[in-house]
């Protein structure tokens, strides 16, 4: 999987809104982190999103010091590259997500890291480790637009943003997609660079299931804290709407990797056929050849008596022999579409 590495660089740009009960509330520019929480400090029916843009080291320790994370999350947010996973660390909610991106120039699969937070009333997005291909992206996780549900809190961003990323993953299964329509009729004509292409292409395949199939669990585990944390039913119906969306792109990916599979089969298959027409036809001029060889190799042996050496017609005999058992066999391999 292709994740840039996290350097100490210039801290990227901070987007921070506010909502509450569901209704935005305009931020002044100048407002940081620092002043969110302390926005939200005892006010349940306010809810603070916090996207920070390819932070740098000091930016990461900055918000873990204003959040009062725990070192192992703290860890895991610094040092970074982690998988796609759901962990809770005390009253904060750690969720790791890889969404894809195609690149279609490269035919080549991106991965963004997004760590989200969900600490009380407050989710904080951090994206980073971008690779040099999507330099110029800038990723933004999805963020609910409905008012009724921004009502339900921090779960509604938290549900919101996976959504997203299941699907972003669409246009990527589409882009791969019509890749291997491309490489069927590569395989079909006999195009030596085929295979290679389908070897990428697989990789490709099998960094987008480490990214995409993880998520099942993530949903699961969600899913089951709907009592214990006393989940609305409006967000679970659509948590559980994301479940098959993601079941559905999941079972996609698993379909694109069988049929790369197939693809590989049907292309060594061919090959072979044609390295057997290939043997065929070296093994029919080789019988062709053998017969006059023969003849000749006998009769350019140093004895004296020998049938035929001294016959006045041994010289043409001989010669019209070898033409006639060359046409002979020629013919024969010919019927059997040898030649």
């Amino acid at each position: 999987m292709n994740l840039a590495p996290l350097a100490d660089t210039r801290p990227g740009p901070i987007d921070i809104q506010w909502f509450e009960s569901g209704t935005a509330v305009d931020v002044a520019h100048s407002t940081g982190i620092r002043e969110t929480l302390a926005w939200l400090e005892g006010h349940d029916e306010r809810l603070g999103v916090i996207i920070a843009h390819r932070p740098n080291r000091s930016q990461i320790r900055a918000i873990v010091d204003l959040l009062d994370l725990r070192p192992l999350l703290a860890e895991d947010l610094v040092e970074g590259h982690q998988r796609p996973k759901l962990e809770r660390h005390g009253d904060a909610l750690f969720m790791v997500l890889h969404p894809p991106f195609y690149i279609d120039s490269q035919e080549d699969v991106g991965f963004v890291e997004a760590e989200v937070i969900k600490q009380r009333n407050c989710v904080v997005v951090i994206t980073q480790r971008i690779p040099d291909e999507l330099s110029s992206l800038t990723w933004s996780p999805r963020l609910p637009t409905n008012t009724d549900l921004l009502r339900h809190g921090p779960e509604s961003v938290l549900y919101t943003v996976l959504d997203g990323v299941v699907d972003q993953t669409n246009p990527v299964i589409e882009g791969v997609q019509y890749d291997i329509e491309e490489i069927e009729r590569q395989v079909f004509t006999g195009d030596p660079a085929a295979p290679e292409r389908i070897y990428r292409l697989s990789r490709e395949t099998i960094d987008l299931q480490h990214a995409i199939n993880p998520l099942i669990p993530i949903v699961a585990a969600l899913r089951a804290g709907f009592d214990k944390h006393r989940v609305s039913q409006e967000l679970q119906a659509y948590l559980a709407d994301v479940a098959d969306h993601l079941a559905r792109i999941s079972s996609q990916i698993g379909d694109i990797r069988e049929l790369l599979n197939q693809v590989l089969t049907v292309n060594s298959t061919l090959v072979d056929q044609r390295r057997n027409e290939d043997l065929k036809a070296v093994s029919s001029w080789a019988a062709i050849l053998v017969v006059p060889t023969l003849i000749g190799s006998i009769y350019g042996m140093n004895f004296d008596y020998m049938p035929e050496l001294h016959w006045k017609y041994g010289y043409p005999v001989c010669v019209g022999l070898m033409i006639a058992s060359s046409i002979i066999l020629w013919f024969l391999f010919k019927k059997k579409n040898w030649l």
